[in-house]
């Protein structure tokens, strides 16, 4: 079983915390100021602009909102009230004080808000992070086909594609998922993240040499529950709370990628960072969507992830100028409906090594897509409707999509609701479903 056990954790409590939760990665609770990885200067303004904003907070509260434990917190507010930044309300509950900023104290929140605006948990140390997430995607265990066939389970493909698409997953690296638009590339690609296991644990945010760089992302992380431990080892189960624990996460772009969206993109009035789409993917899945028609050209992508795709490391540029190396390690899926060959050369297809084409349902599978339809929307069961979609297909020269059972048979579920009509898939009803959706005139 690997642990992690950095300068900043202390080994024990690493090591329990790991053998109790199965995980690769556990963030131990700092003991004291020096294991936080932060000075006592940024975490006393931190405290201070918490404050700020929360108005009169107990220290317990406080020590919530800065994600560090209310034994480290609570000398800091002491010291903090010596200075006279902070006084006593009045008492609060288990041996505790609400406190509140005096007049010194909110001129010198106000000048630290100036410097920047954050106030969220407090940050961890870039270095901290970066060993977090090469334990985290060292603990990925290898995929067997039925884990595969377990994560595709309810989607629709073809029973070869489990052999491609399994090695792919299991070398960590990328692949192109190409074929006619309409066959369930996105669905699939979305599914795989399900393959790689367990949650992990993602900082708030980071600091590096004065930057700050916020990595929780809500559109992309989804909270996961903490692992419950017997409460006789309670303790085993302590964690830094500046860490959250998310699902593998997969995050999505399309067309509207930008060459911004991959480097460190700082805000000059809060003075914060936000960490761009491949750090905010690691140990998951990184999807680019509709590959060739983005905002960028192919070749910007290619000059821009070349180095990363070969090296699992990528350089990144705070706005100090300092430069910084990160992991580069999550699961690339290019999804496109045109050829990889025809969008990129020959050095940048070396490195994404897997092309898995996606083709057409057969016309069982076409039949088996309708009646989980018919079954959902509430048809009765109809098997001559596929028959007569066929006869269109072929009267038609159009070529059989896995969206078109869902999108027709909506359109015609659409229809009878408007013409106050029972559910049923009549000819007709078919045939103006398909005048309306493949634009027939």
């Amino acid at each position: 079983m690997t642990v992690l056990a950095s300068d900043t954790q202390s080994f024990e409590p690493s090591m329990l915390g790991g053998l109790l939760s199965d995980d690769t990665f556990w963030p131990t609770q700092p003991r004291d100021l020096h294991e936080t990885g932060l000075s006592a200067a940024y975490v006393d303004g931190l405290m201070l602009k918490i404050l700020l904003v929360g108005g009169t907070l107990s220290g317990r509260t406080s020590s919530e909102r800065i994600g560090i434990p209310f034994r480290v917190i609570e000398p800091i507010l002491d010291a903090l009230r010596t200075r006279k930044l902070v006084t006593h309300v009045r008492p609060a509950p288990f041996n505790d004080y609400y406190y509140s900023l005096t007049e010194a104290g909110q001129k010198q929140a106000n000048q630290q808000m100036a410097q920047c605006s954050y106030t969220g948990a407090a940050p961890v140390p870039l270095s901290d992070y970066v060993l977090s997430v090469e334990a985290q995607a060292a603990g990925l265990d290898a995929v067997d086909r039925e884990q595969l066939r377990t994560a595709l389970s309810s989607i629709s493909y073809q029973n070869e594609l489990l052999d491609h698409l399994g090695p792919a997953v299991n070398s960590n690296t990328g692949m192109f998922l190409f074929g006619p638009p309409g066959n369930g590339k996105t669905t699939i690609a979305r599914c795989l993240t399900q393959c790689l296991g367990q949650e992990i644990w993602i900082p708030n945010a980071i600091l590096d040499d004065g930057n700050l760089i916020k990595l929780q992302d809500d559109a992309f992380h989804r909270p996961a529950p903490v692992p419950e431990i017997a409460s006789d080892i309670l303790k085993g189960q302590e964690w830094d709370n500046r860490w959250t624990r998310i699902r593998r996460p997969t995050v999505v772009v399309g067309g509207e990628l930008v060459m911004d969206n991959l480097e460190v993109r700082h805000d000059a009035r809060s003075n914060i960072c936000e960490a761009p789409l491949q750090m905010k993917s690691n140990c998951g899945c990184l999807l680019i969507d509709d590959f060739g028609r983005q905002r960028i050209a192919p070749e910007e992508l290619l000059n821009r992830w070349i180095i990363p795709l070969e090296n699992k490391c990528d350089y990144l540029t705070l706005p100090t100028g300092k430069k910084i190396q990160i992991p580069f390690e999550q699961l690339i899926i290019f999804s496109t409906n045109i050829d990889p060959n025809s969008l990129v050369d020959e050095a940048f297809l070396r490195r994404v090594p897997y092309k898995i084409f996606v083709s057409d349902p057969g016309r069982e599978e076409y039949r088996e897509l309708m009646s989980g339809v018919m079954r959902t929307l509430g048809f009765p069961d109809t098997p001559q409707a596929a028959d007569h979609l066929f006869k269109f297909y072929e009267d038609s020269g159009r070529n059989m999509r896995r969206c078109h059972p869902r999108d027709l048979l909506t359109q015609v579920a659409n229809y009878c609701k408007y013409r106050k009509l029972p559910l049923t898939l009549q000819p007709d009803y078919l045939d103006h479903a398909c005048r309306s959706y493949f634009s027939q005139l």
